[in-house]
């Protein structure tokens, strides 16, 4: 871009920031909105404002071909928020990039998979960091956010603040996991962060544990796909097969709808075996005359 185009788009880009914090988007919603209109501009080397329906195409195209359905969805509505709020211009190519609407379960893990996973991380504060993912079935933003003052020993519980949809919860803190993270604090001693990041006062990056979480799978030979986000996965169906129920586990993993919470049902061992003795047992009370089987 020429010296005026650069100043084009960095009024721009400050604009979307500003209507993106006046619309009450949440930190995290004005991160991805805002990401998705600098890898546009990057990746035509030209301000946003001067593409074609035919530039938007091309960009989608190779965004598919490059990233997560995940990703594609949150760079399309990134985009429509800029074109409608900071643009002023109607979006009339909402359509030109619709998800396939696939719902795959996730792999989980065993608990002795996971035990593995955490025994064979090689850095500590990763080593604690997934444990803490694990054993309190946080989503990757929560536990990256956690501070000194979330953590009440004396109640024994751990206060997320502003979860998904900007809502708060009280979760148990296991007594394993207290002594790991007072462990973990004593290296650090950061004065209000949990898990800093080396050398900052910003949490840990969330590639570096990306990339520390897809190292140990590699090294322990577990052939799933294993995600950070994974862990909450195997938190909350480790807690179905001990019986817990579903109103409870709700509100462990802050879920707005108890149907969310609900999917989890199908991974597990044991609601899978009781599927199977009750087909079993459906098939074997038919009266079958003269059927050769």
């Amino acid at each position: 871009m020429t010296p005026s185009e650069q100043l084009r788009y960095e009024h721009l880009y400050k604009q979307h920031l500003t209507n993106l914090k006046l619309q009450g988007k949440r930190p995290a919603t004005i991160e991805a909105y805002s990401r998705a209109v600098r890898r546009i501009t990057e990746f035509f080397d030209r301000v946003p404002d001067t593409l074609t329906h035919h530039d938007l195409k091309t960009f989608f195209a190779a965004l598919i071909d490059s990233h997560s359905w995940s990703t594609v969805k949150l760079d399309r509505n990134g985009l429509q928020f800029f074109y409608k709020h900071t643009l002023n211009k109607q979006w009339k190519w909402l359509n030109i990039v619709k998800p396939p609407q696939a719902k795959r379960l996730p792999d989980i893990l065993t608990v002795g998979e996971v035990s593995m996973l955490i025994n064979q991380t090689h850095q500590a504060r990763y080593q604690t960091f997934f444990l803490v993912l694990y054993t309190l079935g946080l989503r990757l933003s929560e536990a990256l956010a956690l501070t000194v003052a979330d953590i009440d020993s004396r109640a024994m519980q751990v206060h997320i603040r502003e979860g998904k949809g900007g809502k708060d919860r009280m979760l148990p803190l296991p007594v394993r996991t207290l002594e790991a993270l007072r462990v973990h604090w004593k290296r650090h001693r950061h004065p209000t962060l949990i898990f800093p990041g080396i050398g900052n006062d910003a949490p840990m990056e969330r590639g570096g544990v990306q990339k520390a979480l897809k190292q140990v799978v590699s090294e322990c030979c577990i052939n799933k796909r294993i995600s950070p986000h994974s862990l909450r996965h195997c938190f909350a169906t480790h807690l179905l097969e001990q019986g817990l129920d579903l109103r409870s586990l709700q509100h462990l993993l802050g879920h707005g709808s108890l149907n969310t919470t609900a999917r989890y049902t199908q991974l597990t061992p044991l609601k899978q075996a009781d599927a199977q003795r009750a087909l079993h047992q459906l098939a074997q009370s038919l009266h079958l005359e003269g059927v050769s089987i």
